[in-house]
């Protein structure tokens, strides 16, 4: 008895150090916000549609090169890697997003080893954690955009240049690591990638003398080679296309160089970012004063300089989109675990409401402290945790069924939101010491955790078009797209899109109904059914359109 005793103790022990790995931790963290869905999944129209649907196109057609009309404005990058896991694991709204998914976790493994030797382990892993509950951030690590796999190779890049002045013996390796992840982000996001290496330039530059990157051959040499599959892809694609390859791909930059799209102003980060990465922005703020106050040596200029320009520089292109800031959100998460462990730090002083001012010192810590800022903190958002709950009581009560299942995601937060004032009443009131600092930060974790969990349970994060899904999805219907061609007329962008990827063949524009043959099927606009003279008949209607097959 006393062996097995024993036995058992070991294995725990093992379990536990397994637990402990960040690597190990941090994948338990994200993996249930990747994969939680509603059991049904629908792709996003605009841009993920496309993607998905090109990549498609290259799959089907063999050609992975110029399966194109006219020469493509992209490269091809995202189309490669998304019709790669159509090979491996056939052609699915989930084999679409699988690139993400694998992206979203290194890139989450890839700050915490920057955290690590920047800030330290335990912000390291903080800041990863933040990084997997940031809003934007999860979104489009489940989507089948280019995105998070360009942040990767970014993070990729920085850390490689870090490891190359950490382990000068491994220079060579770690710097042509570094070139080649920069040269196939060119790949994968074309000339996009030039904003997070001209980010770089402060680093680059201003600390030459100490490291030396921009004298190391092994860089460029890395770059280039990372160039080289974007080289022969342009090779080829002149010999089928011309000089319209070059001309398509300069023109698409300029034109998002030209272009306001929807008159978001240069003020449109400032206050879509802590939107998007509430409530995380505000402790990155707070974090990146103290990173200021306190410099990190030797990496200010990676850490604070880095987002910084890359701010500017997004804010100053005239084209401004929410992913296009997915690069600074790592950042964000880092600033963040910065802020949050400092007010951590603060909650764990035993009276903070009688800390002494330093008088005749401008001492930040005081003044804050004296504030009580995380009891305030987490009264506030206690309250609106309770303020939470009962609005989606209240909804689920009584709402209607397309909201109430929204209301689930406020009730989630508004249940982890209270954790806060439970853990501060509970340290403070009932001398319940236990409830260290960590509890405390676990109190700002677990709401965010949750609300997305919820969020991807319910189909927020992966049926984003359950409608055409739906009908797609019927038998009656489901057996037409899959054996017979599918004709249009006129189809709105987004439904065209989608229909580009889930038809086993794109839908075939027509002028006119008149030149379809008898038993075509057709998709038309619902009141443009009356107005039709050849006789018809309805298979379906889904949104503004309806399926009819030409009789005879």
């Amino acid at each position: 008895m006393f062996y097995k005793l024993h036995f058992l103790q070991h294995i725990w022990r093992q379990i536990r150090l397994v637990g402990s790995l960040p690597y190990f931790s941090l994948l338990v963290w994200i993996l249930p916000l990747l994969l939680f869905n509603s059991g049904h999944n629908s792709l996003m129209a605009h841009d993920e549609g496309l993607y998905a649907s090109r990549a498609r196109l290259m799959f089907d057609s063999g050609n992975w090169i110029s399966p194109w009309e006219h020469a493509h404005h992209k490269t091809p990058g995202p189309y490669w890697l998304i019709a790669s896991f159509y090979k491996l694991f056939g052609i699915s709204d989930t084999s679409a997003r699988l690139p993400s998914m694998i992206a979203g976790i290194f890139s989450l493994w890839l700050v915490y080893e920057i955290g690590k030797v920047m800030l330290g382990k335990k912000l390291a892993r903080l800041a990863a954690a933040i990084l997997s509950v940031e809003f934007l951030w999860l979104q489009y690590s489940r989507l089948s955009t280019p995105d998070v796999p360009m942040v990767l190779l970014v993070l990729l890049a920085i850390w490689s240049l870090i490891k190359t002045e950490l382990h000068p013996k491994y220079r060579y390796f770690w710097s042509f690591l570094a070139g080649l992840s920069l040269g196939l982000g060119f790949l994968v996001r074309s000339f996009m990638i030039f904003l997070p290496i001209i980010a770089l330039f402060p680093y680059l530059i201003w600390e030459h003398r100490r490291h030396r990157h921009l004298t190391n051959p092994i860089l460029y040499l890395g770059f280039f080679v990372g160039l080289i599959p974007t080289c022969i892809w342009l090779w080829l694609s002149w010999l089928h296309y011309g000089n319209q390859s070059f001309e398509e791909l300069f023109k698409f930059v300029v034109q998002l160089g030209s272009e306001d799209r929807y008159n978001n102003g240069t003020l449109f980060y400032i206050w879509n970012i802590p939107l998007r990465a509430f409530p995380w922005a505000f402790f990155g703020i707070l974090g990146l004063v103290l990173t200021l106050r306190r410099p990190i040596v030797r990496y200010q200029l990676i850490l604070v300089g880095f987002p910084l320009v890359l701010f500017c520089e997004l804010s100053l292109f005239t084209t401004r989109f929410p992913h296009y800031s997915l690069c600074l959100y790592p950042f964000i998460a880092l600033f963040a675990s910065v802020g949050l462990n400092w007010l951590g730090n603060i909650y764990q002083i035993e009276i903070p409401s009688q800390l002494p001012l330093q008088k005749g010192k401008k001492n930040i810590l005081n003044l804050f402290a004296s504030k009580n800022l995380p009891r305030n903190l987490s009264y506030g958002f206690g309250g609106l945790g309770v303020l939470l709950v009962i609005a989606s009581i209240g909804i689920i009560s009584w709402g209607g069924s397309d909201i109430r299942k929204y209301a689930t995601i406020g009730l989630a937060m508004g249940l982890g939101w209270l954790i806060l004032p439970v853990v501060w009443i509970s340290r403070y009131h009932f001398g319940k010491k236990f409830l260290t600092a960590r509890y405390w930060i676990a109190g700002w974790l677990i709401p965010c955790w949750l609300a997305l969990a919820t969020m991807g349970s319910i189909g927020v994060l992966s049926d984003y078009n359950p409608v055409l899904r739906t009908f797609l999805q019927q038998s009656a219907i489901a057996s037409i797209i899959q054996t017979h061609p599918i004709y249009f007329v006129q189809l709105d962008a987004k439904t065209k899109v989608l229909l580009n990827f889930y038809l086993s063949t794109r839908p075939q524009p027509v002028v006119s109904i008149s030149q379809l043959p008898a038993l075509s099927y057709v998709l038309i606009y619902t009141d443009q059914s009356p107005k039709l003279f050849r006789p018809h008949r309805i298979i379906g209607t889904v949104k503004q359109y309806q399926l009819i097959q030409i009789l005879p």
